[in-house]
């Protein structure tokens, strides 16, 4: 059974930083592509970042040059690095792992994110 562990929110400044990070349960990780997602309320799940296997990652236009996805496969632990933190980031973030050819995709719990003064 795949659980993935989110932390490493809270409540931070504007212009702030956090790091959310995602611990995974199963050896799969290392063979998985890893994103992150948010939800902000009211609004629909938006995907972040993501990172693939061979660790090329990808970013949603309105956190470039902030955000930073990294993983590291012998803690089978993906990071966001979070910087320069506006109250638009406000969300609750999801960890999400998968392998497509598989059929396979797994979701953590979430962490809240809030940015205000």
């Amino acid at each position: 059974q795949v659980q993935l562990v989110e932390s490493g929110g809270g409540l931070v400044q504007p212009g702030g930083s956090l790091r959310p990070s995602c611990a995974a349960s199963t050896n799969i990780f290392s063979s998985s592509a890893m994103s992150w997602y948010r939800q902000a309320p009211g609004n629909g799940r938006e995907l972040v970042a993501s990172i693939g296997v061979g660790g090329s990652s990808s970013y949603v236009d309105s956190v470039k040059g902030r955000f930073t996805i990294s993983r590291d496969n012998t803690k089978r632990t993906v990071y966001l690095q979070m910087n320069s933190l506006k109250p638009e980031d406000t969300a609750v973030y999801y960890c999400n792992q998968r392998r497509p050819y598989y059929n396979q995709n797994y979701w953590g719990q979430g962490t809240q994110v809030t940015v205000s003064s």
